[in-house]
């Protein structure tokens, strides 16, 4: 056994597991995509001010759990810790918010948070997110929802439930805030949860603790609040998720984890994953780009945790059982027949064919169980027999059906082409 390992809480990915995971976050990725979204493609540490200033320092994110260093220039540099802010950046700094409105981008990777490992919470973890920036249509809040819940159904997801609300508008928050601030002064709570509360008492409704919850139980629900603006737009998101048929749950007690949120807000949560239930959510967050020092634009967006869906689509047993399998694996028994295999392979991987071989002084049998362990569709041995007459047979594994061709490139595609 090595003595290196992976560093505690890494989410760390290798074959067969590497493949479900590269379906589950491929998928996220397309249903972005046909939805009109493009890449971007993000600067793992950002300047420790874009998070401090745009998740804001009331948060855990923030306070608690940013994996912060000082480089050799003596800057602050912080792993990023989520997608939004760092993509605000980028927009404002390349002029995005310049061109065609709304500006559609999609992005994923790794992302990091200083937490206490468990199931379904890691330092280093997986997102797939989008933005939409310029306008602050109903109609962009569902389509942004729509492509997550999408995304869900595609992968064969259905133990799983949308939370919504509406965190308002200015004026919306300021009327919530002044009755906020006197609840909580009427509370008994710790200094470091007094302190929290002043920066944003919007906090305290995501605190986890039981006594927290217990005593906001009667706190004054922002949803009481919305101006007549806040509140015919909450009511048209809704309708228009109706429409899509996608079921929801309006929760007035969620806030989300981060202080840019705003307007409408929305979590994904799967009844099967335990206490790290959430696998996804986002919100509006007008205001983010002129805090950024940007256009003061309107935008939306998500994050979805590839590593949760990924649980989740073990918990429900919705994976296909077979991921991007080899098409055909080539196992030679001679010395002339490898040469014939390995540039036969070549010509099939140049047409488009995931194909592989036996490597090594193995025989029938060895080069039959290392197919066996490709998992591919079909199997192809060449011997003498195959290569003097130009003849081969190819062996359905599922099945064990022989489907007759010729050593040609060209006809084996036809052949593998009708294989399922």
């Amino acid at each position: 056994m090595s003595k290196f390992q992976a560093p505690k809480g890494v989410s760390e990915y290798f074959p067969p597991n590497s493949l479900q995971f590269e379906y589950v976050r491929d998928q996220l990725i397309n249903n972005a995509k046909v939805a009109g979204y493009s890449l971007i493609e993000l600067p793992m540490f950002e300047d420790t001010e874009v998070f401090t200033r745009g998740v804001g320092e009331s948060t855990d994110v923030v306070s608690k759990e940013m994996y912060t260093f000082e480089d050799r220039g003596g800057r602050s540099i912080t792993l990023r810790p989520e997608g939004t802010a760092g993509v605000m950046r980028s927009v404002i700094e390349h002029n995005l918010d310049r061109g065609q409105l709304p500006v559609k981008l999609f992005y994923s990777g790794a992302f990091f948070r200083a937490e206490r490992p468990q199931a379904g919470r890691y330092r280093q973890f997986y997102q797939v997110g989008i933005e939409a920036i310029g306008y602050n249509d109903p109609e962009i809040d569902a389509e942004v929802i729509s492509v997550a819940d999408s995304a869900f159904k595609a992968l064969g997801l259905k133990n799983y439930k949308l939370n919504i609300t509406s965190l308002g508008d200015a004026k919306t928050r300021d009327l919530h805030r002044k009755d906020l601030v006197k609840f909580i002064a009427g509370l008994d709570l710790d200094e470091s949860t007094s302190e929290r509360a002043k920066l944003n008492p919007l906090r305290l409704f995501d605190d986890k603790r039981e006594e927290i919850r217990s005593k906001m139980q009667g706190a004054p629900l922002i949803l009481d609040y919305l101006s007549v603006e806040s509140a015919e737009h909450f009511s048209k998101v809704k309708q228009l998720l109706e429409s899509l048929k996608i079921d929801y749950f309006v929760n007035p007690r969620m806030v989300r984890g981060l202080d840019y949120y705003t307007g409408t807000a929305f979590e994904f949560e799967h009844e099967l994953l335990g206490a790290q239930s959430g696998i996804g959510g986002g919100g509006r967050y007008d205001g983010l780009m002129g805090l950024l020092g940007g256009s003061d634009l309107s935008g939306i967006g998500f994050g979805l945790g590839v590593d949760r869906v990924l649980m989740a689509c073990q918990a429900e047993g919705c994976l296909p059982e077979s991921i991007n399998p080899l098409q055909l694996f080539i196992v030679a028994i001679s010395q002339e027949a490898k040469s014939v295999a390995f540039k036969l392979v070549s010509e099939l991987r140049t047409l488009g064919v995931t194909c592989d071989m036996a490597y090594g002084d193995r025989g029938l049998k060895g080069g039959m169980k290392a197919a066996d362990k490709s998992g591919a569709l079909c199997t192809l041995v060449i011997g003498d027999d195959e290569i003097s007459s130009g003849n081969c047979d190819l062996k359905i594994m599922k099945s064990g059906e022989n489907v007759s061709s010729t050593l040609k490139a060209s006809e084996l595609v036809v052949k593998l082409g009708n294989i399922k």
